[in-house]
């Protein structure tokens, strides 16, 4: 299994309803990901920086280089960019985070 971690940056005072998206999740989106190999996908606040922090297992990892280009994600994308930095695609702006450490 290969991990992947990635930081990204939420507007302050934008952080119930970042939850609140994702409590609602889209079926369609969840599905893209689940389909594309992603697993143990958790997204953790920093609520004093309001950085986001992401972590993803899949088994491969090349597999989510054709996510930007569904329609689903780009979709999310624009609904998520009023309440978080994006890109000019919408994409949210993001660092990746090498692994350091790693206890199996």
């Amino acid at each position: 299994m290969q991990r992947k971690a990635l930081k990204m940056f939420l507007h302050p005072g934008k952080e119930a309803e970042y939850k609140k998206r994702h409590d609602e999740i889209w079926p369609e989106l969840a599905s893209l990901l689940t389909s594309t190999g992603v697993q143990n996908y958790s997204i953790f606040l920093d609520e004093e920086t309001h950085i986001l922090f992401a972590y993803l297992e899949a088994e491969d990892l090349t597999k989510l280089d054709d996510l930007p280009n569904h329609p689903i994600m780009q979709n999310w994308w624009a609904y998520m960019a009023d309440i978080m930095e994006s890109n000019p695609d919408n994409s949210p702006k993001s660092v990746e985070i090498p692994s350091v450490f790693y206890l199996a």
